[in-house]
This record gives structure tokens, C-alpha cells and sequence, in this order.
């Protein structure tokens, strides 16, 4: 079914924050994004969320003594500032049972392959190093297996006979950035419906 999700947008990140940028800078996304939370002091991601006003978390995954403690400490975070939505946007840890008990279907990740090819965290060289013809960008909503949720979004690139990873990688990032706050804006308006493993957007007048 569809249903509107509310407009407070939570993103976690732990690099540098591309995608994040994205979203910012997304007139129908930006304004709804409350909180970026990051398990790395040093990401870029948390300085682009100063530089636009928007609260900057760091959550220390040292300071606590497991997994399961630090998908806690990431919700508390997110239920104080009432959160709706959570995108992961190059958030480099698996999410577990408390946040998914919060936030699953209501939680999106972005991610540089074509589901199920190529899932993890080195799929745009895996690709490469494959030697297939065509990758490209899947958006899905998270859940309990590694890029294992419903497909939302998906856009295929193709591979040249001379790609490398210094052409592909910007290529698939624009993909990224455009495809996120597609589905993003998609759940924040309620025009995502999910039946079983598939899922389809009703296309909207925003």
C-alpha cells in the first residue's frame, strides 16, 4: 500500500558525503533533511550538513561495546529529533534489528550496482573486474540482508571496452544523484507502493 511517511529525513553517511550533497540540494528533499548521523568523526558528510544548517551527528561505534549498541544509539538519535524517514547514503555499516524495527519500509539506501549483481562494498570495481557490459544504480529499501531489499529505482550504465575506474565512478555517481531523491521525494509523498518484493511509484503532480 501507499501511505505518506511524514517529512522529517534523517541520512546516515560515513564518507564524504556526495549523495548527501545530493539531497541537499534537492528542492523537494533538501528542506525535509533534520539530522545527518555519521559513525566517523572525520566524514566530509558531516561538514556538508553544517555548511547548510542541518544538525551534525557523530555516533562513535568505539564508545559502545557491540553492534547492536551502536544501531541504539543511532535511534535515540533519530526518535529525539522525529525522525520519519532514513536514507543511507554511502553509510558503510549494516543496519540491524533495532533500527529496522523503527524504520523498516521506511528506510531507503542507495547503491552503485545492479541488484542482486555485484551487492557489498566494492561494486563498481567488482564490476570492472567481471568484465560485464552494463552496471548501473539500484535504489531499495533496506532490510535485514546486505543490499538484499525491495528494489525501488534501478538505472543501467553501460560499460565501454575501455572503462576504468576513473571514468565509470563519476558516471555512476551522477546516476546516484539523480535516482536518490527520485525515490526519496517518492517516499516522503506517499507514492511508493510496495507489494511483497516488488515495488512501484505512483507518479504524483510534485
Amino acid at each position: 500500500m501507499a501511505a505518506s511517511m511524514g517529512g522529517r529525513v534523517a541520512v546516515l553517511a560515513s564518507g564524504s558525503g556526495t549523495n548527501l550533497q545530493a539531497l541537499l540540494d534537492d528542492p523537494r528533499v533538501g528542506p525535509h533533511v533534520v539530522v545527518v548521523v555519521s559513525d566517523r568523526a572525520d566524514a566530509f558528510a558531516l561538514e556538508r550538513a553544517r555548511a547548510r544548517g542541518v544538525e551534525a551527528v557523530h555516533v562513535d561505534p568505539t564508545a559502545v561495546p557491540d553492534r547492536e549498541a551502536h544501531d541504539r544509539a543511532v535511534l535515540e538519535v533519530l526518535r529525539a529529533r522525529g525522525v520519519d524517514v532514513v536514507v543511507l547514503a554511502g553509510y558503510m555499516r549494516m543496519v540491524g534489528s533495532a533500527l529496522l524495527g523503527d524504520y523498516g519500509g521506511r528506510m531507503l539506501n542507495v547503491h552503485p550496482a545492479l541488484l542482486p549483481s555485484f551487492p557489498g562494498t566494492h561494486s563498481v570495481p567488482d564490476a570492472l573486474a567481471c568484465g560485464v557490459k552494463v552496471t548501473g544504480v539500484t535504489v531499495h529499501l533496506v532490510d535485514a540482508g546486505m543490499d538484499t531489499g525491495p528494489i525501488v529505482l534501478q538505472e543501467p550504465i553501460p560499460i565501454g571496452p575501455d572503462e576504468t575506474l576513473d571514468t565509470l565512478e563519476p558516471r555512476v555517481h551522477e546516476v546516484e544523484h539523480r535516482l536518490l531523491p527520485a525515490a526519496v521525494s517518492a517516499l516522503l509523498e506517499g507514492r511508493l507502493v510496495v507489494e511483497g518484493r516488488h515495488v512501484r511509484i505512483v507518479e504524483g503532480s510534485g
